[in-house]
């Protein structure tokens, strides 16, 4: 995945609400969870927009976001959670985008994930 360019307001808003006095991966991953938590406002319809081999998901294929996955799955990236083939099924953040109208800050908060993933961060 190519490097995107560095955005100084998503910087200065990832630092100062997710990652804020996180000081290892440890406590970035929690970080990333309580805000990733306290802005997404589910159910929210959405579509895998990548193939990942960890995902069953195919792109284009529409699902509902039901919330997020439970924090030991979030410790190497988020995992929100689905209803998929009549079970629940954690897939990860960076393969989702909304594809109905959704708060403003949940739109902001998959942003901010996807363009984390898309620097290079990680925690």
């Amino acid at each position: 995945m190519e490097r995107i360019p560095e955005d100084s307001d998503r910087e200065y808003r990832i630092h100062d609400e997710a990652v804020v006095d996180a000081y290892g991966e440890e406590e970035r991953a929690m970080g990333w969870d309580y805000y990733m938590d306290d802005k997404l406002h589910r159910p929210f319809k959405a579509k895998c927009i990548a193939k990942r081999r960890i995902s069953p998901l195919q792109e284009g294929e529409e699902v509902e976001i039901q919330g997020m996955a439970p924090e030991d799955e979030c410790m190497k990236e988020i995992f929100i959670e689905i209803n998929w083939q009549g079970r629940q099924l954690a897939v990860p953040l960076s393969q989702i985008e909304a594809i109905e109208e959704v708060e403003e800050e949940t739109q902001e908060a998959i942003e901010d994930w996807h363009y984390w993933a898309a620097r290079g961060y990680q925690y």
